[in-house]
């Protein structure tokens, strides 16, 4: 039976299957399995030869893929970063032959709900944030080590808080009296350092979203991913990306255009430039969840599905 905790909704779940167009004996790889809800999708559509390969940072989760899908003999099981994409296709000898990478990137639901992991400012627990309990330093640590100056900076590129200077010097200020361990204690000096917020958004939500992508490296991460894309899909294997805030939705749209139209200074050449060639087709327009899956699973409302097709 699952756990409360162990639920997570996927995002977009008939538009990622549609999307994949899965063939049955194909090779996919969900390298955020999460809670696993795409991953029972595509395997519901997956015959006896077909293979599907799941990666997740967080133990949970990979202890969880066990539990549920562990002696199902199409499924492969990693613990790692997706960053690890390009190694694990080439040990296990489908480099080059995957028919399906999926990215669902940000927090799951079981992280949120779990206020020992430090993610939610709605939750008192420790200030942790990390994907991966097991590796690097929490945000705690960061927090204690760092400097004014460079939390001002994690704010402003990683959360585009516009105050990020006025939270950073009431962080910096608060940490000499009293270290700062709680997620709750964060989240009452922001609402103090903050002048103003949106209405229904907590003041918040800027601030830990950047210190959590800076502690786990996300947007670093999500760049080598979708480098190392390009050569371990299959001829026609597609690329499927879930972006949650502006950020990331930005350097998807960037690498499918880059890799899917010709660079702008080869059209000006006075001649037909021949060497370069498009190695991904841009699949549609951003795809956003509609008014009944954002009633359905509030958590969705910021989604945006890309998706290519490797073509060279």
């Amino acid at each position: 039976m699952q756990k409360k905790e162990d639920y997570h909704q996927p995002v977009l779940i008939k538009e990622v299957i549609d999307h994949l167009a899965i063939k049955p004996d194909g090779i996919y790889i969900d390298a955020t399995f999460g809670r696993g809800g795409h991953s029972q999708a595509i395997l519901q559509n997956l015959g006896e030869k077909g293979r599907l390969l799941v990666i997740d940072k967080d133990p949970s989760a990979v202890a969880f893929a066990r539990r549920q899908w562990g002696q199902d003999k199409r499924l492969q099981i990693f613990e790692g970063s997706f960053t690890t994409v390009e190694e694990i296709t080439k040990t296990n000898g489908i480099y080059q032959q995957v028919d399906g990478l999926l990215l669902d990137l940000g927090v799951s639901s079981p992280q949120l709900e779990q206020a020992e992991r430090g993610f939610s400012f709605l939750r008192d627990g420790p200030l942790d944030m990390r994907m991966n309990p097991k590796n690097g330093i929490s945000a705690a640590q960061w927090l204690a080590c760092t400097t004014e100056k460079e939390i001002a900076q994690v704010l402003k590129e990683y959360g585009e808080e516009r105050y990020a200077k006025r939270i950073a010097k009431t962080i910096s200020e608060a940490r000499k009296q009293m270290p700062i361990t709680t997620t709750l204690q964060l989240a009452a000096l922001v609402k103090k350092a903050h002048p103003r917020w949106e209405r229904h958004k907590h003041p918040a939500t800027q601030t830990f979203q950047a210190i959590r992508i800076h502690i786990n490296n996300e947007l670093e991460d999500l760049v080598t991913c979708l480098k190392q894309s390009l050569e371990i899909l299959a001829v026609g294997g597609r690329l499927l990306v879930i972006s949650f805030h502006s950020l990331e939705d930005r350097i998807v749209k960037r690498f499918i255009r880059k890799h899917a139209q010709e660079p702008a200074e080869l059209k000006r050449l006075p001649v037909l430039f021949t060497e370069w060639r498009p190695r991904l087709k841009k699949l549609g327009r951003g795809i956003k969840p509609n008014a009944q899956a954002i009633a359905e699973n509030p958590r969705s409302r910021s989604a945006v599905l890309r998706i290519a097709e490797k073509l060279s």
